[in-house]
């Protein structure tokens, strides 16, 4: 078929990788204009795109959807079919229609549950046993279409926002080339999504990263695990900003954000119920580092204690 694939971040690369390899034609692939990134803010090309260029495709990056002529040049293209995956900008009615088949979106949660732009970190921090992908035709809601093919994940004790996309974008690209298979064989039969079951997955917002100390240790290491590998979680003690990256659920009491214990297996917080063992953190500027390690820079000791959230925050 041929095709115009939109997308952005590298949970997408996947999808457009499996799509080019099927033998599809690749008419154009819009990505989120270049952003600022990394010390020095230079303008960063997304993942898409570098892949995008790699092939030799077309890529186009407008700021919106809604302007007419962006509109005109996606229907000069006369694609069959647009893929969506991950690609951050709303669609309009006249960019769904532009398609002969409409456009087909991959997302990472079994829907109706968690619809929106933060599926994977919603379903960590919610502490959801399950995840995975679904193929769904899209209409003018957000994540409302019907679904066209599904496939369930298993979410481990162990399952990070990082493992995860890498677990699930494979998917995602296997299913949206078995989709186009049905689509042009006529065997796809879309299921209506239930109105039972219904969430929402919003953005992240940056307070949300703060760890709060006087919530549950089970509570606070999915925060740890759903922010990992971005944007991180983390808090603030004597005056330093700190990301913890790795923690498990240990049983310890102490004020809650007070550093209770810190040996060779890490620095044991005190949370409202429980306590989190920190084994591996970051401070602002440095690198990831085993407790151990980081203690050598940055000796925390019993007594030392993390501000409040809310506190940070303000």
């Amino acid at each position: 078929m041929r095709l115009v694939f939109a997308g952005t971040p590298e949970f997408a690369v996947p999808a457009l990788e499996a799509l080019a390899t099927a033998g599809h034609a690749i008419a154009a692939v819009l990505t989120q204009p270049d952003r600022p990134a990394g010390r020095g803010l230079g303008a960063s090309a997304s993942p898409v795109k570098q892949a995008a260029q790699r092939h030799g495709f077309l890529v186009l990056q407008p700021a919106t959807l809604k302007d007419a002529a962006v509109q005109a040049r996606l229907a000069e293209l006369a694609p069959d079919a647009m893929i969506v995956v991950a690609y951050g900008l709303i669609l309009p009615p006249a960019v769904l229609d532009v398609s002969r088949h409409g456009a087909l979106n991959v997302h990472a949660s079994l829907l109706p549950r968690w619809r929106g732009a933060a599926p994977i970190q919603r379903a960590l921090l919610a502490g959801d046993r399950v995840t995975g992908v679904c193929i769904i035709g899209m209409d003018a809601g957000l994540d409302t279409g019907p679904v066209l093919l599904r496939e369930e994940l298993p979410i481990t004790p162990q399952d990070t926002s990082g493992t995860l996309q890498d677990k699930l974008a494979p998917r995602g690209a296997r299913l949206i080339v078995a989709a186009l298979e049905g689509l042009a064989r006529g065997t796809l039969r879309p299921t209506p999504q239930s109105t039972e079951g219904v969430t929402y997955a919003a953005k992240i917002e940056k307070h949300e990263t703060r760890l709060d100390w006087s919530r549950s240790a089970t509570e606070t290491e999915r925060q740890v695990r759903a922010f990992n590998p971005t944007p991180g979680a983390g808090g603030r003690v004597r005056g330093a900003e700190l990301k913890i990256w790795q923690a498990v659920v240990v049983e310890a009491r102490g004020a809650p954000g007070t550093v209770v214990a810190a040996g060779a297996d890490g620095i044991v917080v005190a949370c409202g119920d429980g306590a989190l063992r920190l084994e591996e953190l970051q401070r602002a500027g440095g690198r990831r580092l085993p407790a151990t390690a980081f203690r050598r820079g940055f000796p925390l000791v019993p007594g030392d204690r993390f501000e409040p959230a809310t506190a940070a925050n303000g």
